[in-house]
């Protein structure tokens, strides 16, 4: 399958599309179908790149968040009445805590209620990862008015972070692996953070130099050398998240 080339703006218009589709249609079956789509989009689209490989992480982090999400809705929260499931132990709470309850009786209802607002959550977060995993944090800064120039490179480092992160942790443990040491347990993991803060601090001391070099902030006026075009393409993909904003 050929891999579409499309402007930096494309995909993040393309995704707060879908995102406010998935909150104002409210349906469980249609986020996860907009989860799948998105899903064969990137796998189909994204590039052999640092932020292309963040997607595999975003859907790991969004797995766990799910989880952790079913597990509070269950445990905590208000009671709400329906077919039982299940009883755990009750934890008593200070009286100005009123309505609030740990363990009690679990219901069909309230295991439903909090998969369900998971499942939300995790989706906008698969969204946006999707958004940034398709698109070049470098090409975007391009394109941004000069006008929001600052606030942009902002979110591009933002949005940068976790591939980055990523790339450095698979190059750490694969020198763990060449070096003998154990890959497994908690403690490898340990041993990754000091060599990944020493790599962050000399990346961000060279993207310093690097922005000095060039004279970044002396003058206002920026360069259209090689500019980015908004193709039929690009308004092919807004208008289906436009479309599918609509239906919802």
């Amino acid at each position: 399958m050929k891999k579409l080339s499309l402007h930096p703006l494309t995909w993040w218009i393309w995704a707060i599309g879908l995102a406010i589709a998935v909150i104002r249609f409210d349906s469980t079956v249609f986020t996860i179908g907009c989860v799948g789509a998105v899903a064969v989009v990137v796998f189909a689209n994204r590039d052999h790149a640092p932020w292309g490989k963040s997607f595999n992480w975003t859907l790991k982090v969004s797995a766990w968040i799910l989880l952790v999400r079913t597990l509070i809705g269950v445990l905590i929260g208000v009671p709400i009445p329906g077919t039982t499931l299940f009883t755990l132990p009750i934890l008593p709470l200070p009286s100005w805590m009123p309505g609030i309850r740990i363990g009690g009786t679990v219901t069909a209802e309230r295991l439903t209620s909090a998969l369900s607002e998971g499942i939300l959550i995790c989706a906008i977060i698969v969204i946006f990862g999707a958004a940034a995993s398709l698109t070049s944090p470098h090409r975007l800064l391009r394109v941004l008015p000069v006008y929001i120039y600052e606030f942009g490179i902002s979110i591009v480092i933002a949005t940068s972070v976790l591939p980055q992160l990523v790339t450095s942790v698979s190059r750490i443990r694969q020198a763990q692996k060449l070096r003998g040491q154990s890959l497994r347990g908690f403690a490898s993991w340990r041993r990754v953070a000091i060599p990944l803060l020493e790599e962050s601090l000399a990346r961000s001391l060279d993207l310093a130099a690097a922005m000095d070099s060039r004279g970044y902030g002396v003058s206002k006026k920026r360069s259209r050398y090689r500019p980015i075009k908004w193709r039929a393409a690009d308004s092919a993909v807004v208008f289906s998240a436009l479309i599918v904003m609509g239906l919802s």
